[in-house]
């Protein structure tokens, strides 16, 4: 550690990985506005920032993948952090951003512009449960779009509107991943529906898979262009986290024949 340097306390090192998770690797830079955002509410520099998510770069093994080793001077404490989000991502994305909320001075729920409003006659044990499922979709959706760079992963349309976080084991199947981005597609709200239903499906090695049953209908010019079009083409690759191949695996078993 150079003279003058403090060390990283575990607070800044949550948040920290909590930007990491939030945006591209190609904007983990100093002059990132939301770099310079998380150094001024913790008192560090830009450049402090964007050594610390290099530091997280260097332990993913996405980027390692593509041949992108990201800082080299990783400490025992960003290897425990990075290994205690891999392990339970619903509890720490989630303690994370209450921690930034905090530090910000606002709620979680508002730090994520989830509107309450609806929710006024609601009350106790089912209002929170509401309140919880609607800030995990806005978190899962934020990481699962940086994942995929804001389009939909098997067509490459990147108008945000039309793109769905789309969960691979579905939410009521495993509350554990909810949060975990290896178990996020971002999808087209037509494809989203398609992979819900089974009619597509992702294989172990990223490759999309169309369901026969639709190549019955092989003589609609629309289903020949949005989906047999894409079969047997590689999903557009993530840039940081790959989907888990045993939730894939799962889902395939789903796949309509």
């Amino acid at each position: 550690m150079k003279e003058g340097q403090s060390l990283w306390t575990r607070e800044e090192a949550t948040l920290a990985i909590n930007l990491y998770c939030k945006i591209p690797f190609g904007k983990m830079h100093a002059s990132n506005p939301q770099v310079i955002e998380l150094a001024q509410l913790i008192g560090r520099t830009p450049a402090s920032i964007a050594r610390k998510l290099g530091n997280f770069a260097s332990l993913d093994p996405k980027l390692r993948e593509r041949g992108i080793k990201g800082l080299e001077n990783v400490s025992k404490l960003d290897r425990q952090i990075w290994h205690e989000y891999m392990q339970n991502w619903d509890e720490e994305f989630i303690e994370a951003e209450k921690l930034l909320a905090q530090k910000k001075k606002t709620t979680i729920e508002k730090l994520n512009n989830i509107d309450l409003d609806n929710l006024k006659d609601v009350e106790g044990q089912e209002r929170q449960r509401l309140v919880k499922v609607r800030l995990n979709q806005s978190l899962f959706r934020k990481i699962v779009l940086t994942n995929f760079n804001n389009q939909c992963c098997i067509t490459g349309i990147d108008i945000p509107e039309l793109i769905v976080a789309s969960h691979i084991l579905p939410w009521s199947a495993d509350a554990g991943n909810r949060l975990n981005p290896k178990n996020g597609l971002a999808l087209n709200t037509l494809h989203d529906k398609a992979f819900d239903c089974g009619l597509i499906t992702v294989t172990e090695d990223l490759t999309i898979k169309i369901s026969p049953r639709l190549f019955k209908g092989k003589d609609i010019e629309s289903i020949r262009q949005n989906f047999i079009a894409y079969d047997g083409k590689p999903l557009i690759e993530p840039k940081k986290f790959s989907p888990d191949v045993e939730f894939l695996k799962v889902h395939n078993q789903r796949f309509k024949v």
